[in-house]
């Protein structure tokens, strides 16, 4: 039976990190990459635990063991994660509905993994769910990038409803900027 909440223990990072470890795009196969999708950063637990002293990921269990994680990163986290602060910076000037993104109550999705055994049960937008739950009395939007070659990942977030808002290129990779709209 599956199970939702927010990280409340060390051995849960401990299996985040793990989880992150094993779904890294550098190490996947082409044909992986492609069915399964990827993920680009890695996580280790250090990094787990500082940002979990600013905001718990939420994750879900199956018994004792974490098959999925969505990891929250309010804007704070910028502190001890540069690639969010880079995230931030190209996401002040883009506007939403009409409206510059920074005049919305928004936090940023870090990354959102499933193990591979578990997948295809609704466990993603489930994930998702259970953030609108906790955080959508505080805040309006919610915010990601992703990979423009993760296609399983892209369409994914538009089944659970969020919205391309703009596309760009880094040194790394191309991006889709995605907001989903609590105020739907």
């Amino acid at each position: 039976m599956y199970s939702f909440s927010l990280v409340k223990q060390t051995t849960e990072l401990v299996q985040i990190a793990a989880l992150s470890k094993e779904n890294l795009r550098n190490d996947l196969s082409a044909e992986e990459k492609q069915s399964h999708g990827f993920i680009t950063w890695e996580y280790t637990l250090p990094l787990l635990e500082e940002l979990h002293t600013i905001a718990p990921a939420v994750i879900v269990k199956y018994g004792d063991e974490v098959v999925g994680y969505a990891l929250t990163a309010f804007k704070e986290a910028a502190a001890v994660l540069p690639v969010l602060h880079e995230m931030i910076h190209h996401l002040e000037p883009l506007s939403f509905k009409g409206k510059p993104l920074s005049d919305y109550r928004y936090y940023l999705m870090g990354q959102i993994c499933i193990a591979k055994t578990h997948r295809g049960k609704g466990l993603f937008d489930q994930l998702y769910q259970f953030h609108k739950e906790v955080y959508g009395n505080q805040y309006e939007l919610l915010v990601t990038e992703i990979s423009t070659s993760n296609y399983r990942s892209l369409k994914a977030h538009q089944n659970t409803g969020f919205q391309t808002i703009h596309t760009y290129q880094d040194t790394m990779d191309e991006w889709d900027v995605v907001v989903w709209d609590w105020n739907k």
